[in-house]
């Protein structure tokens, strides 16, 4: 095997994959999807989701107890579903933070990442694929927020062996550019 292959072997298997590509028709056991905490869809990528994979996730949203009224998932805390419609058996639903500019929303993050690595290895989950959480709507900075991802990604991937395949799906193709050169720096 030349250096080359091994390399590529290497980031196939021990590191994040990085690429620029629509998350829902992702051939993977399951995605990560950004939600709001009700878990009753929205715009965005969790809207995407939610038409993707048809109306049974959201009866099976609906179906997740509240933790309070209208919250099923709370900030930073990860919920599964069945996939449905979409390729992916699974998804795990994730609320990232809204960008205050307060140290607790990176924490918030950085735990959306954690529960969502968490949960999925408790379901022997080996593939896996997460948008850019929190950087649309929700006003987190793209850099810093890339950051926390790919230290957590990271971490997963030590963490839990589980993982034979970690996706970083990004919306476009500035953000795949910024995951890749913060991936090499890091």
């Amino acid at each position: 095997m030349s250096a080359d292959n091994q390399k590529r072997y290497i980031f196939m298997t021990r590191d994040i994959e990085i690429i620029c590509t629509d998350i829902t028709v992702l051939e993977v056991d399951a995605i990560v999807n950004a939600a709001r905490p009700s878990l009753l869809g929205g715009g965005g990528v969790d809207g995407a989701i939610h038409a993707a994979a048809g109306p049974r996730l959201l009866e099976a949203c609906r179906a997740l107890p509240q933790i309070r009224p209208g919250v099923r998932c709370p900030t930073g805390d990860a919920r599964i579903t069945p996939g449905f419609d979409l390729s992916a058996r699974w998804v795990l639903h994730t609320v990232g933070p809204v960008w205050e500019g307060t140290e607790n929303e990176e924490d918030a993050l950085a735990a959306c990442y954690a529960s969502s690595l968490r949960l999925a290895s408790e379901h022997a989950i080996a593939t896996i694929a997460f948008p850019a959480i929190s950087t649309g709507a929700y006003g987190f900075p793209v850099k810093l927020a890339t950051t926390i991802a790919i230290r957590e990604l990271r971490q997963g991937l030590a963490t839990f062996p589980v993982f034979k395949r970690v996706i970083a799906c990004c919306f476009d193709d500035e953000t795949e550019e910024l995951y890749r050169s913060l991936a090499k720096g890091m």
